[in-house]
């Protein structure tokens, strides 16, 4: 044997988890999988790897010191860092034969170079959804996806999230009637109120503006209420400047639009401190938070922007979308013990533990079940009925078949549910019964 023994262990910022874990974060998975195909978005996933001049076609940046990237032959190659990007350069490529609007959804892996720290990962998983449209697409998609964020959230568990909707428009076109000229830099600061807080903010916009704009900005911002008080205080401010009216012309439809789709009005709020600090987003833009666990920060975020594509074709191709970073929701959610877990380290409903002579037996019955849709596992090691058990038991599967001498001649099975430790005999149609009813 080699004494070159070298110690197993994982990169810093990367995720591996036990099987039992792996079923949660699966059950997760699936959730969301299942409510974005519910609202008729289609699956589909571009590449791990692309062109570096792909990825960073809107210019480097932070982006660049982030990537991964490297050069195999002639090929200049990166990760993705995000499936917005890609899909972008699918669309462009694709244009020609897809139908618009085109509502996709991809689950996948992307990679960032994060400063290593706890809860940080530079693989993780997105979960994204994008209805984009080619030239204009319907403000009535903006309310849809709240209602996608709210099917999402009540099935993982959840009563008390509020999705946070506010519209860059809005904001725009009230800075710019304070003769604020580059919105950007004050959009950034205000997007990091929650974290920095609002003392913090202030000094960040001092370092660019008038004492009395800041004040105007932050009463503003604060401004809160019920939706409809939130409206009516924004139309009260009679600000004239159009884009100003344009935002709340839109935010108006999209609150009308999410009461059509039944959002509960406890699940989602105006909040006009929402700012997403991306240039990437022009109009309605989202943030969800878990009411109890604000700490966690957002758990779905996203928005409106004018132009997908913009660097890869000419054609202009307005969107909305989401993402949900689900390694990093995972973690959180499992680190405050708030994780809905199905304590079990397998997937088997039932395992069959054949006495010597009943392997053939046994086996056939595996398939019986398995044809029926039950997730089977036959016993094949030697040893003790107790130590069968005990393997039974730590893997958390709820049935065990046994089959003997006495089995096999009256076809009648020995079936014992492990959560009440009770025995009884059933024919093979009668335990498929059993299990289907119970699972």
């Amino acid at each position: 044997m080699s004494n070159n023994i070298v110690k197993p262990s994982i990169l810093p910022g990367f995720m591996e988890l036990t099987p039992k874990d792996q079923i949660d974060f699966n059950m997760m998975l699936d959730t969301i999988k299942k409510n974005y195909e519910k609202y008729g978005f289609v699956p589909m996933d571009t590449p791990i790897m692309e062109k570096t001049e792909v990825l960073l076609a809107k210019g480097g940046g932070e982006t660049e010191k982030q990537i991964y990237r490297f050069t195999k032959g002639d090929s200049d190659i990166s990760l993705r860092f995000d499936l917005t990007v890609p899909f972008a350069r699918f669309v462009a490529q694709n244009m020609s034969s897809l139908n618009f609007p085109f509502r996709r959804y991809q689950i996948g892996k992307v990679y960032r170079g994060e400063r290593n720290q706890k809860g940080r990962f530079r693989e993780f998983y997105q979960c994204d959804i994008d209805i984009i449209g080619n030239g204009k697409l319907s403000i009535v998609n903006d309310a849809e996806i709240p209602a996608v964020i709210y099917s999402i959230f009540k099935e993982l568990g959840f009563e008390n999230f509020k999705i946070r909707i506010n519209n860059r428009k809005i904001l725009n076109g009230f800075f710019k009637a304070l003769g604020i000229v580059d919105a950007s830099a004050v959009l950034r600061s205000i997007d990091k109120l929650d974290k920095i807080g609002e003392a913090s903010v202030k000094s960040e916009l001092l370092a660019v503006l008038e004492e009395e704009q800041v004040s105007s900005i932050m009463n503003f911002i604060m401004i809160a209420g019920s939706n409809t008080e939130v409206i009516e205080a924004l139309d009260k401010l009679n600000i004239q400047e159009e884009e100003f009216t344009q935002g709340l012309n839109e935010l108006e439809t999209v609150v009308e639009y999410i009461r059509a789709f039944k959002v509960p009005e406890k699940n989602y709020m105006i909040d006009l401190k929402i700012a997403r600090g991306l240039d990437y987003y022009t109009g309605t833009v989202y943030e969800t938070i878990l009411d109890d666990y604000p700490s966690i920060g957002s758990v779905c975020s996203g928005g409106r922007y004018e132009n997908l594509a913009e660097y890869y074709t000419n054609q202009k191709l307005p969107g909305v979308g989401i993402s949900i970073g689900l390694t990093r929701l995972f973690y959180q959610l499992r680190e405050a013990k708030l994780l809905k877990s199905k304590e079990k380290e397998s997937l088997c409903d039932v395992i069959i533990i054949p006495m010597d002579g009943a392997l053939a037996y046994s086996i056939d019955t595996a398939n019986k079940l398995r044809e029926a849709g039950i997730v089977t596992q036959v016993y094949f090691e030697e040893g003790k009925l107790q130590k069968k058990l005990n393997y039974t038991n730590k893997l958390g599967i709820p049935y065990v078949i046994l089959i003997g001498d006495e089995e096999m001649q009256s076809n009648i099975l020995t079936m014992k549910v492990m959560s009440e430790g009770q025995q009884y005999k059933k024919s093979v149609e009668e335990a498929i019964d059993l299990v289907l009813a119970n699972s």
